[in-house]
């Protein structure tokens, strides 16, 4: 997909920084409550899934348009993407109800 210059860079930071917030600030609410880490690490995994399907996004929508295989390659990475995302998903699912049973 054409995008400006820069795009990339642009959407892999604010990604980045969004997501280090969220997994420190996580992380110091496990340190805290230290005798419940299920749905910690359950949301851990979510974040960390999340991140491996936003790669998988952005490798999709950069892709040499000219490829000869373009359109089958980026329906691959965007398939990969999305099951990624759904397995993400899944753990944020279990985590939140391993937080409501307390």
């Amino acid at each position: 997909m054409a995008l400006e210059e820069g795009v990339i860079d642009l959407l892999i930071g604010g990604f980045a920084i969004v997501m280090g917030i969220a997994l420190f600030t996580t992380l110091l609410l496990w340190i805290k409550n230290r005798n419940n880490s299920t749905p910690y690490i359950c949301t851990i995994l979510h974040f960390i899934l999340s991140s491996i399907s936003a790669y998988f996004s952005v490798k999709a929508i950069s892709f040499d348009n000219q490829h000869p295989m373009a359109s089958e390659e980026i329906s691959l990475q965007i398939g990969i993407a999305g099951v990624v995302w759904a397995l993400g998903m899944l753990c944020f699912l279990t985590g939140i109800f391993k937080f409501s049973k307390k």
